[in-house]
């Protein structure tokens, strides 16, 4: 069993930069964040592959959010610049993939999501 644990989250203006980050309590195959906004499906935002450091991200943040990882490879960042109101949703962190891609949402774990909003 895998725990994980989410940090800041809040609340920042448009334009504006927060970093989230997810620690696990052992290193996983894959490690990724997810969000959800009210009254919409779940979305993929961007993963990272501890054993190589490649990240991958959806195309809606590909050019304001990156991904990182510690020394340890157990913890994950997620920073996001250039931030808009459509970014406001609950960002959950999510380990251990078994599905064929990230973007499945196929995770064995899952953190229990931090709140960020964003507004105009």
């Amino acid at each position: 069993q895998v725990q994980l644990a989410e940090s800041g989250g809040g609340s920042v203006q448009a334009g504006g930069s927060l970093t989230l980050a997810c620690t696990a309590s052992d290193i996983t195959n894959c490690m990724a964040w997810f969000r959800q906004a009210p009254g919409k499906e779940r979305e993929g935002v961007g993963a990272v592959y501890p054993a190589t450091g490649v990240t991958l991200y959806a195309d809606s943040v590909k050019d304001r959010f990156t991904i990182s990882q510690d020394s340890t490879r157990q913890t994950m960042y997620l920073q996001m610049n250039r931030l808009k109101p459509e970014d406001t949703a609950i960002y959950f962190c999510a380990a251990q993939r078994y599905g064929s891609s990230w973007k499945t949402g196929e995770f064995r774990y899952w953190g229990q999501g931090t709140q960020v909003t964003v507004s105009s």
